[in-house]
């Protein structure tokens, strides 16, 4: 009205974008320049912008605005689904259409829909197709929302085979596994998980999954997209962690990885450790070897008439053999050279869903190893293991997963090859898993010998490397030398070379190894040329201790006794091996034998029969879980030095028993636990 201002400036009161009914652009005469006219109740709104661009922005936005809250409105109360999706198609043509520039203007459509999703789960699978196909253009380069992953996923899961799957996700996936990062939104992570588990359910689904990863890293050989194999490592992870969930939440008393390695069994299987039982008063014997028990010796308890020897329980099923050589012994020798052979405690039985699952993405881990341009990074990627101790546990896991260990150990690049490494002291590396002994080892050492052959190959030609592994594995490295293993071969010789070993009877069985093949006895010769003192040494006579590596065989100890002298030989352990009665001919030959130790062996009674024909001066034979029986028992009747007898876990009858305590004199230790005499 003519003579009263207009207001200007500021708006006092602020209007929502749901109660504006109109936005035009003026275009009438006269009318100020770069204006936007919005019609509210009760009259209207002018707008003036500083230029033609910022009007068109706030015109475009504004409608943007309006549509939206709309279709919010619209969508928020879904009568019938076919106006539903036609709706939301116009929505999508809207952002596609739109000519404004925000991230926003295609997340908003996309977070609607999702909500949509969310509060109605019941729809029918077609309805979930015609969605996805609505909103299939906006992910072309949009990240899915959280709960549109969730519903992604959930069609993954109940229609792996629809096209769906291949023609819409997989662009969505490729994008997600280029540029994203999924600690900012794990449920992408699990979106990617679930859409190549849907692509293994395919016909030939490996050749599709196959397929993928090549995609994934493209035709050239370096992948152009650096977070691509991260981020595929990280789904493989989560996948395979998945697997194991079952058992994880249940690991309240599962032992420990370390006591997987060695054997321990759990609290419910383990054998009680029982007091060792003594038929004569004698504390001397606390200070002998105690090869009757899987613990170490304590103290000394008298009760009755009896003496019993109280034990300490150890975490390993090793023997605790104390060192009755003098100074010169080592208190590790027995541990490093007798490995007991790894026993998976954990029963693992994955439920069939959860066996493809790890079928699949152990094959992927592969394929990924497979790329020279990934594989520094993965190696780096698995160091430190970050597998569940399940995992490790179950044999079918890490017989596949041996395929990418094996491609690290075959790489000369030392930043690949040096992740078969341990992190830092006291954690196991790939290199202690798949070493013999090791949880994961099945092949007798092939994976160790090619692990150490690139190992040696490299820096750690080092006398650093080699005290690690005359410490910890030098059974297993005897054992392989011992059946030609060229690297194994050089291996001793260097320890030998570098005065690694102190102790003479360790460095008299090396000699005897090397000297028992064609390949050792050359090496060992031209040792010998540059190392006059080793000549001396093995002039002085053989060993008086010896200890056969874990899982040798009757003909690796025929060859190492054909190789050298062992007339001075006093104890002998066979423990952990898998020897035969078939090795007792070979026995029978050491004239000066007093402690022979055959635990857990397949030494049976045709060899007991032998050896007490022949070794009369036995004074401690320990037969702990061997097969014999009381037919070659009652012939260790005849050994009158026997001292110290060990036949826990075999079967023995209690009239045997007391027959071989009539006959044995000197029998003040034995060990009969777990027998029927018992």
């Amino acid at each position: 009205m003519r003579g009263h201002p207009r207001p200007t400036g500021y708006m006092e009161n602020s209007v929502s974008y749901s109660a504006i009914e109109d936005v035009q652009l003026l275009s009438w005469e006269n009318a100020p320049k770069y204006c936007l006219q919005l019609t509210i109740p009760g009259g209207t709104v002018l707008l003036q912008a500083a230029n033609s661009y910022l009007r068109d922005q706030w015109f475009h936005s504004l409608q943007w605005k309006k549509k939206i809250y709309k279709y919010k409105k619209v969508l928020s109360n879904p009568s019938r689904w076919e106006v539903v999706l036609k709706e939301i198609r116009t929505l999508v043509d809207m952002a596609l259409t739109s000519p404004l520039q925000d991230d926003s203007i295609n997340q908003a459509p996309l977070e609607i829909v999702s909500k949509l999703l969310s509060e109605n789960t019941n729809l029918t699978t077609q309805e979930h197709e015609n969605i996805i196909v609505a909103i299939a253009p906006l992910l072309e380069n949009n990240h899915p929302p959280p709960d549109l992953c969730e519903f992604f996923c959930k069609h993954c899961r109940e229609r792996p085979r629809s096209m769906v799957v291949i023609e819409v996700f997989t662009p969505v996936v490729q994008r997600i596994l280029k540029h994203n990062m999924f600690g900012k939104c794990p449920r992408l992570r699990l979106f990617t998980q679930e859409y190549i588990l849907a692509l293994n359910e395919l016909n030939a689904g490996m050749e599709v999954v196959k397929k993928f990863i090549q995609s994934m890293h493209g035709p050239t050989g370096h992948c152009p997209h650096p977070r691509v194999l991260p981020n595929l490592v990280a789904v493989c992870l989560a996948a395979i962690y998945s697997c194991y969930e079952e058992f994880i939440n249940s690991r309240d008393n599962s032992p420990s990885l370390k006591e997987i390695r060695n054997g321990c069994q759990q609290p419910c299987d383990r054998k009680p450790t029982l007091p060792l039982r003594l038929l004569h008063p004698s504390p001397d014997l606390v200070s002998q070897e105690a090869t009757l028990s899987d613990a170490r010796l304590k103290s000394v308890v008298v009760a009755s008439s009896e003496i019993h020897v109280e034990v300490e329980r150890t975490s390993t099923a090793k023997p605790a053999l104390t060192a009755s050589t003098g100074n010169d012994s080592e208190p590790n020798l027995i541990d490093c050279l007798m490995v007991s052979p790894a026993c998976s405690t954990l029963s693992i039985e994955l439920g069939p869903q959860a066996d493809r699952t790890l079928g699949c993405y152990v094959e992927i881990l592969k394929l990924l190893s497979d790329y020279d341009d990934w594989r520094p990074s993965l190696a780096s990627l698995l160091q430190p293991i970050p597998f569940p101790k399940e995992a490790l546990a179950h044999e079918k896991f890490t017989k596949e997963l041996k395929y990418v260990i094996q491609r690290f150990a075959e790489d000369p690049r030392q930043e690949v090859h040096s992740c078969l490494l341990s992190v830092r002291a006291g954690k196991d590396g790939w290199f202690q898993l798949y070493s013999p002994g090791g949880v994961a080892c099945d092949d007798d050492g092939e994976l160790f010998a090619s692990m150490v052959h690139i190992l040696m190959g490299s820096c750690y030609k080092t006398k650093k490397f080699l005290l690690s592994l005359a410490e910890n594995k030098l059974g297993p490295c005897m054992l392989l030398a011992l059946r030609g293993n060229q690297t194994m071969v050089e291996i001793l010789c260097l320890m030998l070379e570098y005065n690694i070993i102190d102790n003479n009877d360790t460095q008299l069985q090396i000699i005897s190894t090397l000297e028992s093949t064609d390949v050792g006895k050359r090496m060992y010769e031209q040792l010998c040329d540059r190392q006059r003192e080793l000549k001396e040494l093995q002039r002085k006579g053989g060993p008086t201790r010896l200890t056969l590596p874990s899982k040798s065989t009757d003909a690796d100890l025929a060859r190492l006794l054909s190789s050298g002298s062992f007339g001075n030989l006093e104890n002998l352990s066979l423990a952990f091996t898998n020897v035969t009665s078939a090795c007792a001919e070979h026995l029978i030959k050491l004239p000066s034998l007093k402690q022979l130790n055959l635990w857990s062996t397949q030494f049976g009674d045709a060899g007991l029969r032998l050896l007490s024909e022949h070794l009369t001066m036995l004074q401690v034979l320990n037969l702990c879980e061997t097969p014999v029986t009381d037919a070659g028992l009652l012939a260790l009747s005849s050994m009158k030095s026997l001292c110290s007898l060990n036949m826990n876990s075999t079967k023995l009858s209690a009239d045997t028993y007391e027959d071989l305590k009539a006959k044995l004199p000197n029998l003040k230790e034995v060990d009969v636990r777990y027998t029927e005499a018992w």
